[in-house]
């Protein structure tokens, strides 16, 4: 399979896409690092989060992942949770689940250049 952020996503408005099925979501969910696959009341997804340096680090990483998501067509989840928690959830509402547009999306993101707004992890 090609790498994941080379590809483009596609219009969701064909009536001819389906959401993926489980099996196939846990295929390619290694193909996303860092990112969890969650089923929400019968609906897959992916989620990611991060701790941000501050509220307003938060706002930039939501405004850098809003750029990538607009740029592909596809528009994520976005919560800021208190001051510093932020997470981000992708699926494809028009279908009620996954599509390979949502892998394509996460793995964009997963590419962008994010360690100046993240809070750094705590060394024993």
């Amino acid at each position: 399979m090609d790498d994941l952020s080379s590809k483009k996503c596609v219009p969701c408005d064909s009536k001819d896409i389906r959401p993926m099925t489980e099996q196939a979501a846990n295929e390619l969910i290694t193909k996303v690092p860092e990112w969890n696959l969650v089923n929400e009341g019968g609906i897959l997804k992916l989620s990611r989060s991060w701790k941000v340096k501050a509220f307003t680090k938060g706002l930039e990483l939501f405004q850098a992942v809003a750029d990538v998501a607009e740029a592909e067509g596809h528009h994520p989840d976005l919560h800021l949770v208190g001051w510093n928690n932020v997470k981000i959830e992708i699926w494809t509402h028009s279908v009620g689940g996954l599509t390979e547009n949502d892998f394509i999306l996460a793995s964009k993101i997963s590419a962008l250049n994010l360690q100046h707004l993240l809070r750094k992890k705590a060394t024993a």
